[in-house]
């Protein structure tokens, strides 16, 4: 029987109010990021200019919290492909007692408020003596970009064939020779995509950070700093229309790594 699935005309007005109430506030921001009036969102815009660009990136303050989130964000995302990988091999490859809860624990981090994962890690942190800094930032963001990983590889690992492997096997392969020749090739946009996801997500993390980061300033507790410095506010715009460009572009890049990877080669039905 034929399904009429066209959406009806107030279901798309709806949709599409919806995303422009969303991505409003990220319009404005990016509008008075070029506005010539030093003023706090005066209305109308006064003009276009870059000078508040070069303003931006001229100051050390910005400099400084700008390299200290690209390199939280780094290498909390190489400690989650690591880790994701290894828990989603583990899941897919092996059956053990607990397996469900290991899977549920594994993706709480994420699912819970930030507020009290930062209040977990925090009180974790200083129940073994380690003073807030950038190993618990590290450990903190890895925490949560683990589950993007382990959710993009192991959804990977589930389409993959195991006839592949143990066809492998049959031909001389050693394990290593396997994994290097037959998995890691079929995971490689997987990997890049969760890769792609952590790093925008450790990125831009304020809440966790804001309980972890002790004396360490990222670029997300730069800008909320900034909240009380008015005058500073064409600067604000500015790195936080850098911010979000630097979020949602490894967001699309990875869209676009995997919606056409539904089918994996050698995949079984």
């Amino acid at each position: 029987m034929h399904s009429d699935r066209t959406a009806s005309p107030l279901l798309k007005v709806l949709a599409w109010g919806g995303l422009i109430l969303l991505h409003l506030p990220l319009v404005v921001i990016a509008l008075y990021a070029f506005n010539t009036e030093s003023a706090a969102f005066s209305f109308p815009l006064q003009g276009f200019t870059l000078q508040w660009f070069g303003k931006a990136l001229s100051r050390p303050d910005v400099l400084e919290a700008v390299w200290l989130s690209v390199k939280l964000a780094a290498m909390a995302t190489v400690l989650a492909l690591v880790l994701g990988t290894l828990a989603a091999l583990a899941m897919w490859r092996h059956q053990f007692v607990g397996k469900d809860a290991f899977n549920m624990l594994l993706v709480l981090p994420i699912a819970l408020p930030g507020i009290i994962t930062g209040l977990a890690l925090l009180s974790s942190f200083k129940a073994l003596g380690i003073s807030p800094g950038m190993l618990t930032l590290v450990v903190s963001h890895a925490t949560f970009c683990v589950v993007i990983v382990f959710n993009n590889v192991l959804a990977r690992f589930r389409r993959t064939s195991q006839s592949l492997i143990e066809a492998s096997m049959d031909l001389g392969a050693d394990g290593w020779q396997t994994f290097r020749y037959v998995v890691l090739p079929n995971l490689a946009t997987a990997l890049l995509a969760g890769g792609l996801l952590a790093f925008a997500l450790s990125f831009d993390e304020i809440i966790v950070t804001t309980f972890t980061a002790g004396h360490e300033k990222t670029l997300p507790i730069w800008l909320l700093g900034q909240l009380t410095r008015p005058r500073d506010v064409p600067v604000t715009n500015v790195v936080a229309l850098l911010v979000m460009l630097a979020t949602v572009v490894p967001i699309l890049a990875a869209y676009y790594l995997t919606k056409d990877t539904e089918t994996v080669a050698g995949s079984s039905k």
